[in-house]
């Protein structure tokens, strides 16, 4: 799971592994295998290094 922030300023928490892509249309939005689109404060990058971290995380449970 990631945090991230909606454009009104509210956290909300994203199951990672339901995330299909990510993209900047400018504004950031979050698409999930769901269909649901979710429209993000923090940019691309950021929500790439937070995916990434949170599949570290998780391997590192694993292992």
């Amino acid at each position: 799971m990631i945090k991230v922030t909606r454009l009104g300023g509210k956290e909300l928490v994203v199951n990672a592994d339901l995330i299909r892509f990510v993209e900047s249309t400018p504004d950031t939005i979050i698409s999930l295998t769901t269909g649901e689109k979710i429209m993000v404060q923090e940019g691309v990058d950021e929500v790439i290094r937070r995916v990434i971290e949170y599949g570290r995380a998780v391997r590192a449970l694993r292992s």
